[in-house]
Formats: C-alpha cells, structure tokens, sequence
C-alpha cells in the first residue's frame, strides 16, 4: 500500500539531495568546527555557508542566525531572553492559539508571577490588533506572535503587529514562532520589525533534530543554553554540524521551491478543499476567509469524529491530522479552534490536511474518492448522524 502523506505541518520527509549534503559529515568529515586543526576548519567552512543559506532564506544577515535544536528551543531562548534583558518587566503578550511551545512557557511563567495576556482570535482565527494595542505597555517584556498557525495555516499581520509593540512598548522585543511560515511564503528580516524569530528544520525537509534562532543584529540577547562558546556565545553545545549543514541545503532549496508552493501546492490544496465542501454536506473550512499558508486545509465534518475518520483513512494509506502533533495525543477539542469559537460538533470532527512539494494530483483524487464514504459511514453510526442523513 502506497502512503499518501499530507501531514507536513507535523514533519516533512527529508529532501533526498539534503541527505547526500549531510551525509559526509557524519563518517568522514566528522571533525568539531570548533577545533583548531584544518580537520575541524573544513567542517567550519560547511557550518558557515550552511549560516548564510539560512540567512538568504530570510533576508538577514549571517551574524543574526544563531543555531538551536528545534523550534521549541528557539521559542524558550527568544522568550526567556527577553525577560532576563527586561528583569523590571513583568508583562507578557501571546495569543490563545499558540503552538504549545510559546503557550506553556508563557503559562507556567504566569505561575512565577508574570502577568501574560492571551490575545483572543476570531471565529475565522485572526487576531484583533485593537486588542493588541490596548494591552501593550511600558511594562510588557515581549510580544509573541506566530507568524502562521500549525492547525488552520492562517497567517497573522506581523508587520502591523510588530509596529504596534514598536509603538507602544517602548523597547519591548517582538517574537514570531515562524516554524510553519518559513519556506511557504516570503520572508525579510531586512524590513521586518521583528525582533527574534523561531525555525524548525524538520519543517521544511531537513532532519529533526535542528533549529534556528534568529536574532536581529543590535538585539540584547542573553543564552539560556550556557557552557562553551558556540554560536558567538549564544548558544552553548558542540555543534550538530550534520543537521546544521542539512537545514542550509534545506533553505537554499526551499528559496526554490517556494513559487511552486504558491501555485501548484496551492492550487492541489484549493481543489481538495472546494470538492471536499461540495461532496460532503455539513462540512466547513476552520480559518476559510482569512489569508492561509497555501499548504495548509482545515476542515470540519459535523456529527462525526476526527480521531475515527483519521483511523480510517489510516487504513487505506492516507495520513492526516486532527491539529498539532504536539496537542493530538488529547481527547479535548483543539485549543484553537476551542478560541476560534468553532462549534463543539464541528471542534471534534475537525482534520488537517497538509501538503508538500511531494504531493501530486493524484494523491488528491485518492482523498476524494475515498473521504467522502468514510465520512458517510462514520454518520450512519452515529445517532445525530441517522438523524441528519435521513431528514
């Protein structure tokens, strides 16, 4: 049986020419970067250009990308920085439809006395910047914004966000988790008000295992990870040179692909959704009318379970989601389509389709040959389900 894989937001197959990139430096040119010797130098040399792939991707500058294990790490070090630079400041701003990588070290900083604010969204998942601008203060440490959420794909305003907290914050830092942002749309920390800015290479075709944290030049930054003195003393460890490299194939790659994800990607993703919509009644789009990463489908079937429809789809080959890989393992309905205020019946009912560059037409006339009658079957086992199938 032949997988159809559209679960990206969670992770992405490794790019076969990011393997052969990485794959010298694990038997062969194994030395540390930071030794002395030229055995170590020509990993360097690899570790460096692999830095300005990353930053070309982005629009910034080498100096500004500092080297993590994940997206989770980035998020912890980008806040956790900013409230050791501002100890005076007891105020942090997030939004209720965070990845829980930014919510839970907000709520557990609560819990220390910090005073967090979760911006609210509405019921298309976007944010209100009035809210925003009355919460900001001259006591808020960090704004943190995602810059696309993992479950619905919408896309949050961070430049209108990040003049807001420029405005009124009177130098507090602006964070963006861009982990499902980066490599599906453009992006330039040149004429960005960003501040600090979170990367995942499982993401976008490289292995797990490698972050980025990018921090703009000029930027007070204080390390959470302490010891040696890698990365310019701003995160210690020795280097996972073979992740590190593979993430810079991964961005020069990704710089590619990218007018592709915007047509042929997005155009798979439109048809799916729009013959989905039409096939089965009761369905809906969670974010529909607000700007969406063009990868990413949300949608809610009515009187159904997503956990069984995903099972079932499992059984022929077809991998989805029901929200963030890191919150599925939950029976409660997904934190934010529960902020989103999307119906309970639909909350429950609710899966993520994610699609990559890998994906293909046909994969998307197997979904829609087979969802339909699963979806159908789940209703006629349900007793709201008879109840609407024979109205």
């Amino acid at each position: 049986m032949k997988e159809i894989y559209m679960d990206n937001n969670a992770t992405t197959k490794v790019d076969e020419a990011v393997f052969e990139e990485m794959r010298p430096y694990f038997c062969d040119l194994y030395g540390n970067p930071s030794s002395m010797h030229f055995f170590g130098g020509q990993v360097q040399k690899k570790v460096d250009e692999a830095r300005n792939r990353v930053a070309n991707l982005l629009g910034a500058s080498p100096e500004e990308i500092v080297f993590t294990a994940c997206g989770t790490e980035s998020d912890n070090a980008a806040i956790r920085s900013a409230i050791e630079v501002h100890p005076e400041r007891r105020h942090i701003i997030t939004t209720r439809v965070e990845h829980p990588a930014v919510l839970t070290l907000c709520r557990n900083l609560s819990k220390r006395g910090y005073r967090v604010t979760e911006l609210n969204v509405d019921g298309e998942g976007r944010l209100d910047l009035n809210e925003l601008r009355a919460a900001v203060d001259e006591d808020t440490a960090i704004v943190s914004v995602m810059w696309a959420n993992n479950e619905t794909g919408v896309v949050f305003p961070i430049e209108e966000v990040g003049k807001i907290v420029k405005e009124k914050g009177k130098g507090a830092f602006f964070h963006t988790d861009a982990v499902q942002a980066v490599g599906k749309i453009p992006i330039n920390m040149a004429a960005s008000t960003v501040d600090m800015l979170s990367i995942s290479g499982h993401k976008l075709h490289a292995p797990k295992g490698i972050g980025v944290l990018y921090v703009r030049k000029g930027v007070p930054f204080r390390p959470f990870m302490v010891g040696g003195h890698q990365e310019h003393n701003r995160r210690a460890g020795t280097e996972n040179t073979a992740a590190i490299i593979a993430l810079g194939k991964a961005c020069e790659l990704a710089g590619q692909w990218m007018e592709d994800e915007n047509t042929r990607v997005k155009a798979m993703r439109d048809r799916l959704q729009t013959t989905l919509l039409e096939l089965i009644p009761r369905s809906r789009i969670n974010g529909g009318q607000a700007e969406r990463l063009p990868n990413t489908l949300s949608i809610a079937f009515e009187f159904v379970e997503g956990e069984a429809i995903l099972m079932l789809l499992s059984e022929k080959g077809i991998c989805a989601s029901s929200g963030s890989a890191c919150t599925s393992g939950s029976l409660e309905p997904s934190h934010v389509l529960r902020a989103m205020g999307v119906p309970f019946t639909c909350a429950h009912g609710s899966i993520r389709f994610s699609l990559s560059r890998f994906n293909t037409d046909e994969d998307i006339e197997t979904i829609i040959r087979e969802l339909p009658p699963v979806v159908r079957r789940l209703r006629e086992m349900s007793p709201f389900g008879r109840e609407f199938l024979n109205a």
